[in-house]
């Protein structure tokens, strides 16, 4: 089967690209793959980091994706159209996440679909998590054109069916990352971050945005002992001043420790390899890549019970699910330090591992294929 890709592929940087560049790789095992991508994803103006490209030192899986798609340019979404029609897939792929990509994507669905062209969205969101006028228009147009959907978490399926009741859909779990590399010892780690071997070292990990919920988790720490050591490493989107302030006020400075810049891929296995838990206090979410990558390190991790966010941990074996409160999170940890959880989670991280792989996911794509063709 020829399968073409529509999606952020490498130099993008982010948990889609990543998970874009991984079902690639599984897909072209069996089939005749190419992939597509933007030569321009965000206007300088509309993203709020400070760059939409990987570091030079994060790893390149040499996919070879054609950069024809700008986002604002009305041109070449007909041009992206006419350069996949040349390669005269039977299947198309394009990844959704928010509605500012809905008119390229609809645009482009159109135009492929009078080829008679099957088309799956995967959503990696089915709403956004920050809501805006228009939203639901933009995304009823897309999905409108697409003749199948892979959604990644039970919790968006009643999204779809409120916005497509028709849709033909499969979920599947979101599958781990492994192309981080191997964990190291703790001390090294630590000893490279000049973090104190007796500190209990918490994690918070990725891009920082409101809806992640950064500020109840620094709030939890508040309410625990001088052990207790907060790990913040991510780039903000945004300011991180009212997270400093909020430090400040709660007098938390020596519980915390801020790496707040983009992590290159060769510097992950650092962190969680530090770590004795990673936290997700998010307000709203679908689902996360940041426990995919926890678990490739066999770290447990303690989630808000948001979204899909709770469909990914084991209750009480890979980890534990609150409620989206700082009370709930100091709890929480107090509980998983007190009772020795990591070690007791670790043997189901494993077992976890094994259920959730790229090629089982590769497989029900194709399936849906032989569904709706």
């Amino acid at each position: 089967m020829k399968i073409a890709f529509l999606s952020p592929f490498y130099p993008y940087r982010g948990g889609i690209a990543q998970f874009s560049d991984s079902i690639y790789l599984e897909l072209a095992k069996e089939h005749e793959v190419k992939a597509f991508t933007f030569s321009r994803q965000y206007p300088k103006v509309f993203f709020p980091g400070k760059t939409q490209y990987v570091s030079l030192s994060d790893a390149n899986r040499n996919i070879p994706a054609e950069r024809v798609l700008d986002s604002i340019n009305p041109l070449t979404y007909y041009k992206t159209a006419k350069e996949i029609l040349k390669f005269k897939p039977d299947l198309v792929l394009i990844s959704y996440w928010m509605p500012f990509f809905a008119p390229a994507f609809g645009k482009i669905s159109g135009i492929l679909k009078k080829s008679d062209i099957k088309i799956i969205g995967i959503l990696h969101n089915v709403i956004a998590h920050e809501k805006r006028l228009g939203d639901v228009s933009l995304t009823k147009y897309f999905f409108n054109k697409c003749d199948g959907f892979l959604i990644l978490n039970k919790s968006s399926e009643k999204d779809l069916h409120n916005l497509l009741p028709s849709a033909k859909y499969i979920i599947h779990p979101h599958p781990l990352y492994d192309h981080y590399g191997s964990k190291i010892s703790t001390s090294e780690a630590r000893n490279k971050l000049n973090i104190p071997l007796d500190k209990k070292v918490i994690l918070f990990f990725g891009f920082i945005r409101d809806y992640k919920g950064l500020d109840l988790l620094i709030e939890s720490m508040k309410d625990l002992s001088e052990d207790y050591m907060l790990l913040i490493a991510g780039e903000v989107y945004g300011d991180f001043k009212k997270y400093n302030a909020l430090i400040d006020n709660l007098n938390l400075g020596n519980k915390i420790k801020p790496e707040i810049r983009y992590i290159p891929e060769v510097e992950i296995p650092l962190f969680f390899s530090a770590s004795d838990v990673c936290v997700l206090p998010y307000k709203s979410a679908t689902q996360s890549g940041i426990v995919g990558i926890a678990y490739h390190f066999d770290l447990p991790v303690i989630v808000t019970n948001v979204g899909g966010l709770a469909e990914m941990v084991e209750e009480n074996k890979t980890g534990l699910v609150v409620g989206a409160s700082s009370e709930q999170l100091s709890q929480a940890l107090k509980r998983y330090f007190e009772e020795g959880l990591k070690e007791k989670f670790i043997p189901s991280i494993k077992e976890y591992k094994t259920k959730h792989s790229w090629n089982a996911l590769g497989s029900e794509i194709v399936g849906l294929f032989n569904r709706i063709r």
